[in-house]
């Protein structure tokens, strides 16, 4: 009887075992770098729809408290010219005037708060293009209203003009609060039409939505629909919507989905959201997130299922949301005011949403102004724009 000697095992040097490693170490490789794109593309989709804090996005490099000056760094927003406002830790709310001087690194405005010798500022601020931060700053009768929303009771501000038949909704944009569309009351009231300056769900003052997320305006719109139907029951005949950045989407959201849609007679966006793919695209080309990756933290967004496994929501429905696509179902005329510089919100879908729809949009377009300062930039054009709309449409007195 034969005995065969069975071959000494040699795993290394096998035909085929150094590929057979290779692809092996490859493998987990891949899978590392896999799963760090993953934890990545979840991280973007998440801070796409979380409500976040105020950003501090300037130092205070020093106040003259006898000349009532402060300087601040200097950035794109910090150099515009106009008024503004800077958040700080110390005297709260500081109102901003014109720049009177700047160097490379920062920038000397005049100070319309007045700043004592008392007080102390932080290092740190943020700058802000609201300028009125309380309704009683506007100097118009008001008083504060509830709301009811599908998430619960709302709070807004009332300015009766009396007893014009018009009405507007003002809509403020992500991570602000009422108190940023206040700029535009004054030439509403004047032209007679009253406005509900209103607050929707996850915005720091009316009720969290059951997510505690933003939807993009895909259910935030909801919160506006109460809103115009509150007006309604108490005096309105035509409602006007006015939207600020990712307000607007919100604005458009509520034009083509409102059961009041009838009694919706125009539309004012300033600085907005038309199509989130485009602002999308545009921010994490500024974060330095590839092309591919961005596109698919929104196929993840997009997707209810791996949207909720990434922590971000229910999923945000973009097609819905892309109003330039959907221009065919607007219907009331529209003025839109837009920078080309935005620098937050790019004007392409701006543009392409005028162009569409030419018989009912007339657009202003601003440069230098960027994202939603175009008031502060320029008050007289800004006012002369929405004033002659209004004229235009037969709004108002």
């Amino acid at each position: 009887m034969k005995h065969f000697r069975r071959a000494a095992s040699t795993p290394a040097s096998a035909p085929g075992a150094s590929t057979l490693l290779s692809a092996i170490g490859l493998g987990v490789l891949l899978t590392g770098v896999a799963t760090a794109l993953s934890v990545r593309i979840a991280g973007v989709a998440r801070r796409v729809v979380t409500p976040a804090p105020r950003v501090a996005d300037v130092e205070i490099l020093g106040v003259d408290r006898a000349a009532q000056t402060i300087t601040l760094t200097r950035t794109p927003d910090t150099m515009l010219p106009g008024r503004y406002g800077v958040f700080t830790n110390g005297a709260g709310y500081v109102k901003l005037g014109a720049v009177l001087s700047q160097d490379d690194r920062g920038v000397t405005r005049k100070l319309l708060s007045h700043v004592d010798a008392a007080t102390r500022l932080g290092p740190r601020g943020s700058f802000s293009g609201w300028y009125f931060d309380d309704p009683a700053q506007l100097h118009l009768p008001h008083h504060e209203e509830l709301i009811e929303t599908p998430v619960g009771l709302a709070p807004a501000w009332v300015f009766s003009a009396g007893r014009g038949d018009t009405w507007v909704v003002l809509v403020h944009g992500r991570g602000t609060t009422r108190a940023e569309t206040l700029r535009a009351v004054p030439v509403l009231h004047a032209a007679g039409i009253s406005s509900l300056v209103v607050s929707y769900r996850n915005d720091g003052e009316a009720p969290p939505s059951r997510s505690g997320l933003y939807g993009l305006g895909a259910t935030e719109w909801r919160d506006v629909d109460a809103a115009v139907g509150w007006a309604l029951a108490h005096g309105a005949e035509r409602v006007l919507l006015m939207g600020w950045s990712m307000g607007g989407a919100i604005v458009l959201q509520t034009a083509v989905q409102s059961e009041h849609r009838d009694a919706i007679a125009g539309i004012i966006l300033e600085s907005p959201v038309v199509d989130w793919r485009i602002v999308l695209d545009f921010h994490a080309r500024e974060l330095g997130v590839p092309a591919f990756a961005a596109r698919a933290a929104m196929g993840t967004l997009e997707s209810s299922w791996t949207a909720r496994a990434a922590g971000a929501g229910r999923g945000i429905p973009f097609d819905d949301l892309d109003m330039v696509a959907r221009a065919g179902e607007l219907r009331v005329p529209i003025l839109l005011l837009h920078s080309d510089d935005d620098g937050f919100v790019p004007s392409d879908a701006s543009h392409a949403l005028a162009q569409a729809r030419p018989d009912i949009v007339t657009m202003e377009t601003f440069s230098v102004a960027r994202h939603t300062k175009l008031w502060n930039y320029d008050e007289h054009r800004w006012t002369a724009a929405i004033r002659g709309w209004l004229a235009a449409h037969d709004f108002g007195r």
